[in-house]
């Protein structure tokens, strides 16, 4: 009895992992809606679309997205709408503005600033190299100095 449970419950499995099935007039809407799901970030997970997003944010925007396309509004006019209610960050990606300038410029600042300190480091060491050569040159001279004085002392 129980490996035929797990057979139903193995094959059931799918079911509950089933997202919200909308069911659209014309394959228009439906590649928006794809598109849409897609591009909208979800507020609560950050790192996931919409379209993938478990939370129930998510699936209240993914069904307000699908009663404004049942609605006739465009795909613009949705990113527009969400865009001024939840901010620039509801988009993967963002207008380049100066709100989100730091999100288009900051991995190329910290990419500048990461191969200028390389380089910097990789600098000094060559700068510093001869240097410890010669302390060391001149350790080892001033040891047979001394040898040499201890000698003529004794």
């Amino acid at each position: 009895m129980k490996p035929l449970l797990i057979v139903l419950l193995l094959l059931l499995s799918p079911l509950a992992n089933a997202v919200d099935a909308y069911q659209f007039s014309n394959p228009e809407q439906q590649a928006a809606y794809n598109s849409l799901v897609t591009e909208l970030r979800c507020l609560v997970c950050q790192n996931q679309p919409i379209g993938d997003s478990n939370a129930e944010l998510a699936a209240d925007l993914r069904r307000q997205v699908y009663e404004m396309l049942q609605q006739g509004k465009s795909k613009a006019d949705i990113q527009q709408f969400m865009t001024d209610r939840y901010g620039d960050f509801v988009l993967y990606n963002p207008p380049f503005k100066a709100k989100t300038g730091l999100l288009w410029l900051g991995p190329v600042a910290f990419l500048v600033v990461g191969l200028l300190t390389v380089f910097l480091f990789v600098r000094r060491k060559k700068t510093l190299a001869p240097v410890t050569e010669n302390t060391e040159k001149l350790a080892a001279v001033r040891r047979l100095l001394t040898e040499k004085d201890t000698e003529n002392l004794s």
